[in-house]
């Protein structure tokens, strides 16, 4: 086995090149926020998708564009307003006046990068159309099915601030989503560095480092990463306890929790893992991968009661008594 890991290894780091020359590209436009970066490399090299949460003015539509102005891949950008048609996202069924023959005219969804900006100002039969879209990785125009191209992942962005005038996403919804990101404002040093960009008027924009075929190919060699059997029971554990922590010793959390994380928490903590193994060119997973990826998978995934509200207790608190608690194998 372990001659078979260090060839697994070896195959990682020779196809994991591009992740270095991705960052290098971004970072000529982005400052900070490499964990945001990081998880969106991951999701996207798991087959997932990923919801930004932040306020306003943090540069998550300009993190998305920077990233996929770095890929050798179709982007479109699609801003959610309430007056938005499930058709003006996914297309419609056009009627040629010279042959009278019906053709279809694909929407922007048609794209490998998705950018679904504030998702939740649009109504819920548009989301609806996104989140079938996302699971499937086909749409219905009329009475026909559309695949969508491969690699496809969606990126959307909702503003936690502003709620007049939205339709927030159930959390069967958002259970879609691999990776929930909170962005958080930058470092001192770093807002400085984006003053100094701003005030000169530099405008630098990212290469294309990478092609769809590099993409596809580490997504096929991050299936073949490394996982021992224990790992998979901690990660089963990890997901159990949010159902029933009083059988992990987690009395003071056991009334707050009214629904825990679905069994497709456990198949995203895994398969986030991998990814997270081989951004940092590794061909096996350890406990520390899957704890440092764990709060992203899940802190969307559990929805507590109101004595967890009255107390002000937030998913975060409780996903990391979970994680501090779970015996590592």
């Amino acid at each position: 086995m372990n001659e078979e890991i260090k060839a697994i290894d070896e195959m990682v780091k020779a196809r994991s090149e591009f992740v270095e020359k991705l960052n290098q590209s971004i970072n000529k436009t982005i400052i900070g926020q490499k964990h945001i970066i990081d998880r969106i490399f991951i999701a996207m090299l798991c087959n997932g998708h990923v919801m930004i949460e932040g306020v306003p003015g943090l540069a998550k539509t300009l993190i998305i564009k920077t990233l996929a102005s770095s890929i050798e891949a179709k982007f479109a950008r699609i801003q959610f307003t309430p007056d938005l048609l499930p058709s003006d996202l996914i297309g419609t069924m056009i009627l040629n006046p010279r042959t009278g023959e019906f053709t279809v005219r694909k929407g922007p969804i048609f794209a490998n990068l998705v950018l679904a900006d504030e998702i939740n100002r649009a109504p819920s039969k548009v989301q609806s159309a996104l989140l079938e879209s996302m699971q499937e990785h086909q749409v219905t125009i009329s009475d026909g099915t559309h695949k969508l191209p491969e690699p496809f992942m969606v990126l959307a962005t909702q503003n936690p601030i502003e709620q007049e005038g939205t339709y927030p996403l159930p959390e069967a919804a958002i259970d879609r989503f691999m990776l929930k990101l909170k962005i958080d404002y930058p470092k001192k040093e770093e807002e400085m560095r984006i003053m100094d960009m701003a005030l000169i008027g530099e405008e630098k924009t990212a290469d294309k480092e990478v092609g769809i075929s590099e993409i596809v190919e580490a997504r096929r060699v991050i299936n073949q990463l490394y996982i021992d059997e224990r790992l998979k029971k901690y990660i089963v554990d990890i997901v159990s306890a949010t159902r029933n922590p009083q059988n992990y010793g987690l009395t003071d959390i056991a009334g707050m929790i009214q629904w825990g994380a679905s069994p497709r928490a456990s198949i995203y903590l895994m398969q986030a893992a991998k990814g997270y193994a081989f951004i940092r060119r590794r061909g096996y997973v350890t406990p520390d991968d899957i704890k440092s990826i764990g709060m992203d998978v899940l802190r969307h995934r559990i929805i507590l009661n109101y004595e967890a509200d009255a107390e002000e207790i937030t998913t975060e608190h409780i996903i990391q008594r979970v994680l501090d608690t779970v015996e590592v194998p």
